[in-house]
């Protein structure tokens, strides 16, 4: 049992990936990128939560291999097992993992994940109500409660949102990955999207520059995005990190393509970009927000790395948000 909220809500954003943007600014509907299709263990239609009723595309007992699976949450209380009603959900998704699939989960949708053995040694986050359960049945996850979205896993392919409509948050993150930092945003704008947690919206951006193979700088990444708007970032992850100076900054170079301050750089700049959206701040206020102290050297790297002046950006974005019904969330 699923609501029919998080199924088909999920699913209109990725059919809506190249196609819609266009149409909302000249009436004429881009391509659609996403090939998305909803699949469950019968193609029978059944009754979702509050008797919405659901048709399925296809069975999972074929051969077709996915990019990117989603599970979204579970009408189930917490506690009660799903082990036993999901066996074969739970063998496809095993199936689909090790074939090269993504795999996501929406709020309480991390049993199943846990259940195929996803989340064995990884961070994740799920809805406060099922963490202890959750907990339990996978204890050597490390769960995330205050998160809304957590990437872990073998190149970041298990990824988890907690709670509520954090399917939105966890859609447009996916859609970063996929399809690129501009179509996300462009997503977010078309329907209204407002992310939850700064940190969750910077990082998700980054999410295709991750790397694949070293899970000690991953961690490291993890501790940025939850830290880089702290007082020198870098002296900081230094003295947490268990590596020497030197080993990490070679390591995190190999593994990302950036130099740790460099990534601090993109993690600010996108929140900056974020605040100069949706907010009135002044430049000012905003660089000293995004950890800057010195606005002059702030307009020049966001110049450098956007190729507009703050300002100029606002300008655009801002205006693009409120042409589309935003406003001002700030």
């Amino acid at each position: 049992m699923t609501t029919a909220s998080t199924v088909f809500g999920m699913h209109d954003i990725f059919c809506s990936v190249g196609r819609d943007w266009d149409l909302l600014l000249t009436g004429d509907p881009g391509p659609q990128l996403a090939d998305c299709e909803i699949v469950a263990a019968s193609a029978r239609g059944f009754r979702a939560g509050n008797n919405a009723w659901i048709r399925p595309d296809r069975s999972i007992g074929g051969s077709r291999q996915y990019d990117l699976v989603c599970v979204p949450e579970m009408a189930v209380p917490p506690g009660a097992s799903v082990r036993e009603e999901a066996r074969e959900e739970i063998v496809w998704l095993r199936r689909q993992y090790r074939k090269g699939a993504t795999v996501a989960s929406a709020c309480s949708g991390a049993l199943l994940l846990g259940e195929a053995g996803l989340l064995d040694d990884q961070d994740v986050t799920t809805h406060w109500a099922y963490c202890d359960v959750l907990q339990r049945n996978n204890p050597t996850a490390r769960i995330h409660p205050s998160r809304v979205v957590v990437s872990s896993g073998a190149g970041d392919r298990v990824v988890t949102a907690g709670g509520g409509f954090s399917w939105l948050d966890l859609a447009i993150f996916l859609v970063a990955r996929f399809f690129g930092e501009e179509e996300a945003m462009r997503q977010a704008r078309s329907h209204l999207i407002d992310w939850h947690g700064k940190a969750q919206l910077a990082f998700a951006v980054l999410s295709r520059t991750r790397q694949v193979e070293d899970a000690e700088i991953a961690r490291h990444q993890d501790w940025l995005a939850e830290n880089y708007l702290a007082p020198s970032p870098i002296a900081a992850l230094t003295g947490w990190s268990t590596l020497s100076e030197r080993s990490l900054k070679r390591r995190f170079r190999l593994a990302t393509g950036m130099t740790p301050i460099e990534y601090v750089q993109k993690l600010r700049l996108e929140d900056a970009k974020h605040r100069l959206e949706t907010t009135d701040s002044s430049v000012e206020s905003v660089a000293m927000d995004v950890g800057y102290e010195d606005a002059s050297f702030f307009r020049r790297l966001f110049r450098r790395e956007v190729g507009l002046t703050p300002t100029e950006y606002r300008r655009r974005f801002a205006q693009m948000r409120r042409s589309l019904g935003g406003g001002s969330d700030g």
